[in-house]
C-alpha cells in the first residue's frame, strides 16, 4: 500500500510520487453513483425496513413487525440516485484535489478526508429521504395514510426547516463520517491488493466483494450510532429523545436494554450493509468500466 506524506524523519518512496492519478470523469461518477444507489436501495429495501423496525422505541412488532414491509420505499427510490450521485462525485473529485495537492496515490488519509466531505454534502438530500422514508416504515406515517412529501411537509410546518426536516441530521453525520472512515479505506486498500494477493485482475465482481466485507465490518461497528439516529428521527415532537443529545440517548439505550439495546438491528443492517457494498460498489464499477468503454477518449 502506498504511503502519504510521511512524517519527518521517514523516507517516502519515490513510486508514491511518480505514481499517476487517475483523471476523474464528473459525468461517470454522476451516472455511476446513481446507478448503484438505485440498484441497493430497491434491491434491499426489506431488509432495511426490518432494521428500522428493531431499533425503533415502539418495537418491532409494534412498529409494525413483517407488516407493509415495502413501506417508505418510494421516497428512498427517489432520493437514492441524487444522494449516491452527489457522494461519488464528491468523492471522486475530493480524493484527486487532495492527491494532487499532496502529491500521494492511494493514501488511507486522503480516502477518509473525501469520504467525510462527501458525506456530509450527500446528507443534505438523505436526511429529508431518511426522515420520510423511517416514519412509512414503522407506520407513523401510514397510522394518518401519509404520504412521503405529506411526511415532509407536516415536518416542516410543525417543526420548521432545522428541527423538522433535517432533525437528526447531526446523529446522522456522527453514524456516516465514522462508517465512512472505516469503509472506504478498506475498500480501496482490499481493491489494490487483489491482484498482488490473487494474481488476477480486479473485475466488478472482484470490485464487490470487497465492497462487501468492507462495509459488514463498518455496519457492525457503527450500529449503536444508527441506533441513535432511528431513535431521534423518529421521535415524536414533545418526546424525551426529541430533547436529549446523542450521548445522552445511548445511556438511556444502554441502561434499558443493555448491550442488545444499543446494537439492535446488528444482524439486519450487517447483512444489508453487506450485500448493499456489494450490489453499490459491484454496480459502481462495472458502470464506470462501460462509461469508459463507451466513451474511451474522456
Amino acid at each position: 500500500m502506498a504511503a502519504d506524506l510521511a512524517p519527518a524523519g521517514i523516507p517516502v518512496q519515490s513510486d508514491v510520487y511518480h505514481s499517476p492519478i487517475p483523471k476523474l470523469n464528473f459525468l461517470h461518477a454522476l451516472v455511476a453513483g446513481g446507478v448503484a444507489g438505485v440498484v441497493v436501495d430497491i434491491a434491499l429495501f426489506p431488509i432495511d425496513t426490518v432494521k428500522t423496525r428493531l431499533q425503533s422505541e415502539l418495537g418491532f412488532w409494534r412498529a409494525g413487525g413483517f407488516r407493509g414491509i415495502y413501506k417508505g420505499l418510494a421516497p428512498a427510490a427517489a432520493g437514492s440516485a441524487p444522494t449516491a450521485a452527489l457522494f461519488f462525485c464528491t468523492y471522486e473529485c475530493g480524493k484527486q484535489l487532495l492527491s494532487s495537492v499532496t502529491n500521494t496515490k492511494d493514501s488511507p488519509y486522503v480516502h477518509m478526508a473525501a469520504a467525510s466531505a462527501a458525506e456530509v454534502l450527500a446528507c443534505l438530500i438523505r436526511v429529508p429521504v431518511e426522515i420520510a422514508k423511517q416514519r412509512s416504515q414503522t407506520l407513523l406515517g401510514h397510522k394518518q395514510h401519509q404520504t412521503a412529501l405529506q411526511i415532509l411537509l407536516r415536518a416542516y410546518r410543525t417543526e420548521g426547516l432545522r428541527r423538522g426536516l433535517y432533525r437528526g441530521f447531526g446523529s446522522t453525520i456522527m453514524r456516516e463520517i465514522p462508517f465512512s472512515l472505516i469503509q472506504f479505506p478498506l475498500w480501496e486498500y482490499f481493491k489494490r491488493q487483489w491482484t498482488p494477493m490473487t494474481g488476477y485482475e480486479s473485475t466488478p465482481l472482484t470490485v464487490a466483494l470487497c465492497g462487501a466485507i468492507a462495509g459488514g465490518i463498518s455496519a457492525g461497528l457503527t450500529t449503536p450510532l444508527d441506533v441513535v439516529k432511528t431513535r431521534i428521527m423518529l421521535a415524536e415532537r414533545d418526546s424525551a429523545t426529541r430533547r436529549r443529545n446523542v450521548p445522552s440517548i445511548l445511556r438511556g439505550i444502554y441502561v434499558e436494554r443493555g448491550l442488545s439495546g444499543l446494537f439492535a438491528g446488528f444482524v439486519p443492517r450487517v447483512l444489508w450493509i453487506t450485500l448493499g457494498g456489494a450490489f453499490f460498489f459491484g454496480f459502481y464499477d462495472l458502470t464506470t468500466r462501460l462509461l469508459g468503454a463507451a466513451n474511451p477518449d474522456n
